[in-house]
């Protein structure tokens, strides 16, 4: 044990500043060291023995330092660093500073660590970013052309400018602006088919990704879920068997409400926001699209937004779907509920967009097809089906207190369609089912603002609620 010594490396983009000490505390050396593979591989095998154990904080480049120092220590440990400034806040702060605390605090074994992601999991994460990171810079493209219009009063078509007949109209409007407007429309055009161009192929890779994932497609089948959210979720929370409960696994996407509590009293404001904000971001666009749903998930929705408001009830079934998820990921076995049509519609779509294989369907060739219903007809394939033909697991029976729910929220109607297939008037698939319960007399508007929840879903949840101390009621998965 006494050959045992502790390395505080405090990293940056160009150097590395070195504590070491040994296992009393004593310093036994300091140094500097420029980052580059070459000159922290020589350290590392001069300086470093295979006894030592090393600390470091997550930064941008400190998986690439921890692969190459790992083969040769016993131990790297990637620190979280708002937590370990927690612990260790000192007025003094320099590189050196640093080193030392790092290095004291492994000593102690009271380093806050991070989970250190695999090699596929650091790639799907740093593709997720990439994309939304150009779906933002697109989004600032287009609301700078909008400007340039709103400052000239040209009045936009209400289809919206983005589309294609949107498009055009701009291209025949930009003749009636002064050549300097043309000039920034022209610029930001060119720029939006190149941002459009770079999203295509990340999300083809990502499609590709997606098809050879199984535990994607699992996600899939959750509603408003789409091959983006999927990935997001999964790059974020990596190995799932870190999170023992799925609060767990909610918390640390910073889906749960903080707590301050003293003495008798507690108070729940607004979620924390801890984690990932990715895909934070992407689980609440995401839940916009469940308040119709007609199974318990959109129950639990409207039901929420009657006790509280519209954005309480999204950030309330985004944390729901992160719950749902990690049953789904741990028992292998998509979502129980899901509306077979939608469902279907988003697993063939991964398949063509991935493969190109198309199934072919209808009548066989050669025989005469026959309307089942005058006008036409449409056949939803039962769940179960849907899940089979897609190579996806069966659903496991409900469980007594599934039932329990079901039966609560005047679902069942809707979870016994799901055994069969159904034949309904061409043109009403989607209305094949009420969109709403009896019991919900508030049925929910079709809301697009997913900008306005962003920026204001945790202020309406921020609201804080004073109760009297008592054990908390997790929500079990819907």
């Amino acid at each position: 044990m006494s050959d045992i010594r502790y390395v505080g490396m405090d990293v940056h983009k160009s150097q590395i500043t070195v504590c070491i000490i040994d296992a009393t505390g004593r310093i036994v050396q300091r140094c500097e060291i420029p980052l580059t593979r070459g000159r922290l591989e020589s350290f590392a095998s001069k300086r470093l023995r295979a006894a030592d154990q090393v600390a470091l904080e997550a930064t941008t480049n400190c998986w690439a330092v921890v692969e190459i120092l790992k083969p040769r220590v016993a131990r790297v440990v990637v620190s979280n660093a708002m937590a370990t400034k927690a612990i260790a806040q000192s007025k003094v702060k320099t590189d050196k500073v640093d080193a030392q605390v790092l290095a004291e605090l492994l000593r102690c074994d009271y380093l806050p660590s991070v989970w250190h992601p695999d090699t596929a999991t650091q790639h799907l994460r740093q593709l997720t970013g990439r994309r939304a990171s150009l779906v933002q810079d697109r989004t600032g493209v287009r609301n700078r052309i909008h400007s340039v219009l709103a400052m000239r009063l040209v009045v936009e078509p209400e289809g919206g400018l983005f589309t294609a007949a949107g498009l055009q109209w701009l291209e025949d409007a930009l003749v009636q602006l002064d050549a300097v407007g043309q000039k920034l429309i022209r610029s930001d055009l060119a720029l939006l088919q190149t941002l459009d161009q770079q999203i295509a192929a990340f999300d083809d890779e990502l499609f590709q990704r997606a098809y050879q994932e199984q535990r994607v497609q699992l996600l899939l089948t959750l509603p408003g879920v789409n091959v983006t959210v999927a990935e997001s979720v999964l790059a974020a929370l990596g190995d799932l068997d870190r999170f023992s409960t799925p609060d767990a696994a909610a918390s640390y996407l910073g889906l749960v409400p903080s707590t301050r509590q003293s003495a008798n009293h507690c108070y729940h404001g607004p979620i924390t926001k801890q984690g990932n904000a990715q895909a934070r971001w992407m689980l609440i666009e995401a839940a916009q699209n469940v308040g119709r749903h007609p199974g318990p998930l959109g129950h639990f929705f409207r039901r929420m937004k009657r006790r509280k408001n519209h954005n309480v009830a999204i950030v309330a079934v985004a944390r729901k779907l992160v719950v749902i998820a990690w049953h789904m990921l741990r028992n292998n076995e998509p979502y129980r509920y899901a509306q077979p049509q939608t469902t279907a519609t988003k697993l063939a779509n991964l398949r063509i967009r991935a493969t190109g294989q198309r199934r072919r369907g209808g009548v066989p060739k050669g025989e005469k097809p026959a309307a089942k219903l005058p006008g036409g007809s449409v056949t939803i394939k039962a769940l179960d089906r849907v899940y089979q033909q897609e190579g996806l697991p069966a659903r496991q029976p409900l469980t007594p207190g599934e039932q329990r729910t079901v039966r609560a929220t005047e679902s069942a109607r809707f979870v016994e369609s799901l055994a069969h297939d159904r034949v309904v008037p061409r043109g009403h698939a989607t209305q094949a089912l009420p969109e709403t319960t009896p019991t919900d007399k508030d049925p929910p508007q079709d809301d697009a603002r997913p900008a306005r929840v962003r920026s204001s879903a945790s202020k309406s949840a921020s609201s804080k609620t004073k109760i009297q101390k008592s054990p908390r009621k997790s929500a079990g998965p819907t």
